[in-house]
Parts: C-alpha cells; structure tokens; sequence
C-alpha cells in the first residue's frame, strides 16, 4: 500500500495503490472534503468491480460454476500497480491473477487514471477484456463526502440538485439485493434535501435517472459538482453515526432478490468482446468560495 498525491495549485488529491482509491480531496484552504473513514464505514471511495452491490448467495454464475464473489467485488481490496505518476496525474493499473479468476473468471485489465486539472479532479476508468471469450461486468465509484461539508453547518441544510429534474421512482434494497417496488421519489423537482431518515432503509438509488450531473453544497460552503456522463444510474449513501454522504455513479447495479441466472443475464451491465475496451469518466469539480 502506497499513497500518491497530486496538486494543481487549487486542489489536492491522495489515491491509495491499495484499491486504486481516492483518499483525501482538500480545497484551496486545505479543508478536507471526502470522509477519512470511522466507525460507521471504514472506506473513502472504492472502486465497485467487477459487480456493484451483491449477488443471490454471494454467488456468481457462469456455465453452470459458481464461483464465491464478495459485495461490490474485489477491486477495492486489490493492490493496483502505479503505472505513471506525476505531479498532476497517477495511474494504476489491475489485471487478472489466478485469485481473482477464483472469484471472476475471466482474463481483465482495469486502468484507473487520476488527473487534477485546476478545481477539477477527473477519474477515468478502462475496462479491457484481454481473454478469448466475452464477458458481462458492472463498475461503479462511490466516493463519500463529508457531511457537513464544512464544520458548524447544520447537516439538514445540505441538499443534492440534480441538473434536470428527476420525476421517476427510485428503487431500495433488502440484505443487499434490489427489492422489486418501485417508491416515489425523494427529490422535489431537483432537489434532494439530505437527512439521515433518507437512508434508514439503506441506499437511495436511481434506476432511471434523467440527470448526469450534480451539485452538492449548503449555505456557506463549497460546492461539490459531479459529472457522470458514462454512468447512467446513480446511488445516494450514508450510514449513522458517520458524518458522510456517498454519491456513486455506476453502470450496472445490485442484483434483483428474484435472480437466479447466469451471470452475463444479471440486467444491466456492460458486455466486453474479447479484445474490447470501454472508458467510464467521472469528475468531481470543487466550486470553491
């Protein structure tokens, strides 16, 4: 486990080797604005392959083979490579090894990039399916804001605006897996006034999301945008007593509780030919005051 650090002047960032993740983001005037891990949860913003969320039993299927796959897979947990590092930019780089085919069994390489460019912190994914057959997979991010952002602002006076306004039900989950019913949406036009109540039923998660964008903030402090425009489902996060929010883009997303398939008919993920790649791209920009 290595940290690396990166500084455009106005933003500075820390990645981990370990998971490839995201450690510190801290502003003009040094305050840190992702959760340093506690009690409630111990990450930061782990990368979420090759599933988001969990499958039935733990449990992934391919040609009739199960093999044992943890929640939200194993890239969080895997040491990356550190491929090329400068003072702006890092990248790590995972492939297969004969433990993770125990788990996912397909030949991979995953690049993640890090790059500061000003108050922007662009986080670029490549998935590579290196091997001879093709394979499904999910990728998501799941950084956790502190919240409050700044120390002394009420946490109820924090929102989530969302760049369009987002009318369509939102999907929960049980033990991990999505549960069926389809419930009203929390945000008011486009905007989602954070509460902890929100998340007593664990994630809020946005199956058919409108917006790539949004903005996260309250009277007096920074805003926190994200842009998403390769991800088009969203999660929102928090767990008491800890003082974060997590807002996840993601492809793909936990497995239904009814399903029982094979693993490349799990609904929404991406499928790779061998030889194929596909880039996913998030940005956290920093409206600093």
């Amino acid at each position: 486990m290595s940290f690396f650090a990166l500084d455009s002047g106005t933003l500075s960032v820390s990645v981990n080797s370990l998971g490839a993740e995201l450690s510190g983001l801290r502003d003009r005037r040094g305050r840190e604005l992702l959760w340093q891990g506690g009690e409630a949860w111990p990450r930061r913003a782990p990368i979420l392959f090759p599933i988001v969320g969990r499958m039935p039993g733990d449990q992934l299927i391919h040609d009739g083979v199960s093999y044992p796959i943890r929640q939200h897979g194993f890239a969080r947990v895997s040491e990356f490579a550190a491929e090329r590092i400068s003072g702006s930019e890092c990248l790590f780089t995972l492939a297969d090894t004969e433990e993770t085919r125990s788990h996912f069994p397909f030949p991979f390489r995953l690049e993640v990039d890090f790059r500061v460019v000003g108050d922007t912190l662009i986080v670029r994914h490549t998935v590579s399916n290196t091997g001879d057959e093709a394979f499904s997979a999910s990728l998501g991010g799941h950084p956790a804001f502190a919240w409050p952002i700044v120390d002394g602002v009420p946490r109820d006076a924090h929102s989530i605006v969302f760049a369009i306004e987002e009318p369509a039900p939102v999907r929960r989950i049980s033990d991990g897996l999505l549960l069926p019913e389809a419930l009203p949406t929390p945000v008011d036009g486009r905007t989602l006034r954070l509460d902890d109540s929100l998340f007593v039923d664990d994630a809020v998660i946005f199956d058919r999301l409108s917006s790539r964008s949004v903005r996260y903030s309250a009277p007096g402090t920074p805003g926190i945008r994200l842009d998403f425009t390769d991800f088009p489902l969203l999660g929102l996060w928090s767990k008491a007593p800890g003082e974060f929010v997590c807002i996840e883009p993601w492809f793909g997303m936990t497995s239904p509780q009814d399903f029982e398939g094979e693993y490349d008919q799990k609904p929404g993920q991406f499928t790779l030919q061998p030889g194929e790649s596909r880039v996913f791209t998030y940005s956290i920009t920093i409206d600093q005051p």
